[in-house]
């Protein structure tokens, strides 16, 4: 896979910032031209590396209430069978592999805590899991 360069980064890191920044604004803040940042998104989208683009809300304005991380740790071999049923819960936003003492992080959001109750009790009724720990996000100071 072709390294990102250093205008990749600030690139992306525009995006992060504001992925309706116009292509005009994010060539002037670059320093370089509209063809440049045009065609550097369009490799960068063919590449894989920009999979999408979707809208950031406030948290208050989020109808989900409730955000947590759940580190979780899996028996043995069962890790494959483990995420084919986190996939199929609504409140797992996001599920990356880890090294380290847990196996799994799950990004959760729910409407309520009975909500993050009974998602909580089906992720530790998943056969393969053997312990997890789960913190509330109380606020995101950066993004």
């Amino acid at each position: 896979m072709e390294r990102l360069t250093d205008l990749d980064r600030r690139l992306i890191a525009a995006l992060r910032e504001d992925g309706r920044t116009p292509v005009a604004a994010l060539a002037q803040e670059l320093g370089v031209s509209r063809t440049t940042v045009t065609k550097r998104m369009d490799s960068l989208t063919a590449r894989g590396i920009i999979v999408g683009f979707s809208v950031r809300v406030r948290d208050y304005a989020d109808v989900a209430q409730v955000r947590a991380i759940s580190l979780i740790e899996i028996e043995g071999r069962t890790t494959d069978h483990v995420i084919h049923e986190l996939r199929g819960l609504p409140e797992i936003l996001a599920l990356h592999t880890t090294n380290g003492g847990w196996d799994l992080v799950a990004e959760l959001t729910c409407v309520d805590l009975q909500d993050f109750d009974a998602v909580l009790k089906r992720i530790r009724g998943i056969d393969g899991v053997v312990n997890s720990e789960t913190s509330l996000l109380l606020s995101s100071v950066v993004r």
